[in-house]
């Protein structure tokens, strides 16, 4: 049978073929828009509408831009220019674009915040990405007394002594951690307080009749649009994320009286909007205080935006705290460690890794939420349009400046997502 097969077959290939390329259909951009958008009828219908609705924005908007006037210095000069054209009005951006970017800072003093807006991302990129040199965690410790320092100025021994208090209290955490763990904390806590109200103003005051070294001072309520914004967020963003870490482990402790302070905290701020913490801050906030004490309206707004956020934050962390199943803290137990060393080593890392997107929407959410600091007086981007819009010359636009202001927010917020996004893909590790 195989001789016959032998003499009968013409040709036996002895060589492999080369790889052909796979159809048309089942490879590159046309694969792709099979799949995700003419898969099937429904899929071809809505993939077709959307089509639509977008040329019809764009045949509506392109030319509105496309007729855009930089070089005007009132509406009614812009609308000369266009001549009744439809056109954007662009030039109230180019007029007072200082306006919604610095409020009413003084200019010759720009270069104060956008010193400040610089060493941020210096400060943030080591906390943000690992493979940086640790090193640089030392300019994310003094950037807050150094961005408070460019953004009012004043005597530079200001933020120097509130920086020291930091100091005092880890020197009394190293004295009495031989001692007792739970005294060292509290030490670490109570010393920088009693330092901050006992002491650092006569020892600030004392060093700058010496040395008289400073920048000119800015009130607070020179400060306006997006960096008043910045300034609100970015605080927020920074206190609320420790503060929110603890409630949530306050609200998980075994002990009734710390998880009942949390508890009332947590749900009497969460039933509480935003509007009426800074009602509070605005207005009431003073009257706790002793007579004759100056609190600036900017901290405690800061102060008012920290506990809402870290109230949120708290349940978002609580959440990644429940996903955990219950070998994990029992494999914490089984290797002999504490309570706050499987907390810092094992539980939080997972937790947190599990709560990132919700812990990214809340500091978005917080950013979006400065605007309404509008209502107590302080003018934001919002409530510099409106000033802006009630100046004769620039009376009647109304677009131009909320699409610019929008523009900027969605910049920060989506810069935000994305981080979020890529630190979620590096710390996936999958489930094997």
């Amino acid at each position: 049978m195989s001789d016959t097969h032998a003499r009968t077959t013409a040709f036996v290939r002895d060589t492999m073929l080369p790889e052909a390329p796979a159809p048309i259909a089942q490879r590159g951009a046309v694969k792709w828009l099979r799949e995700n958008l003419f898969s099937g009828w429904m899929n071809t219908a809505l993939t077709l509408a959307s089509l639509y609705v977008i040329w019809w924005l764009l045949a509506h908007i392109t030319p509105w831009f496309g007729n855009a006037v930089w070089n005007a210095n009132s509406l009614a000069e812009c609308r000369a220019i266009l001549d009744g054209r439809s056109g954007a009005c662009l030039g109230v951006i180019r007029d007072r674009w200082h306006q919604l970017l610095f409020g009413f800072y003084p200019p010759q003093h720009y270069w104060r915040p956008v010193l400040a807006l610089v060493l941020l991302f210096g400060a943030l990129a080591p906390m943000l990405f690992s493979n940086l040199p640790r090193r640089l965690l030392w300019l994310s410790a003094l950037y807050p007394f150094v961005a408070y320092h460019l953004l009012w100025g004043g005597s530079i021994w200001i933020p120097v002594v509130a920086a020291a208090g930091f100091g005092v209290g880890a020197l009394a955490w190293r004295l009495i951690t031989p001692y007792t763990a739970l005294g060292a904390i509290l030490a670490a806590l109570v010393t920088p307080i009693l330092w901050w109200v006992l002491a650092a103003g006569a020892v600030a005051g004392a060093l700058t009749s010496v040395a008289p070294l400073g920048l000119e001072f800015v009130r607070s309520d020179r400060f306006g649009g997006f960096l008043i914004s910045l300034v609100i967020g970015i605080s927020g963003i920074s206190l609320s994320l420790p503060l929110g870490v603890l409630l949530a482990l306050g609200r998980k402790s075994d002990m009734l009286l710390l998880r009942s302070v949390c508890i009332i905290f947590i749900e009497f701020i969460r039933g509480v909007p935003l509007i009426t913490l800074l009602f509070t801050a605005s207005l009431l906030l003073n009257y706790f205080l002793p007579p004759g004490t100056s609190f600036d309206l900017i901290l405690r707004v800061i102060i008012m935006v920290t506990i809402f956020a870290a109230a949120y934050i708290a349940e978002v962390v609580r959440g990644g705290l429940a996903a955990l199943p219950r070998g994990q803290y029992e494999a914490a137990d089984s290797l002999g460690l504490d309570y706050w060393r499987s907390m810092r080593l094992i539980i939080l890392p997972q937790a947190l890794k599990i709560s990132i997107p919700g812990i990214v929407n809340t500091f978005i959410g917080l950013f979006k939420d400065t605007t309404l600091v509008v209502f107590i007086g302080l003018l934001d981007p919002i409530g510099l349009s409106n000033a802006i819009r009630a100046d004769t010359s620039w009376n009647g636009i109304y677009w131009e400046l909320f699409i610019f202001i929008g523009a900027l927010f969605f910049v920060f917020c989506f810069g935000i997502s994305r981080y979020s996004m890529y630190l979620e893909r590096k710390l996936s590790r999958g489930h094997r």
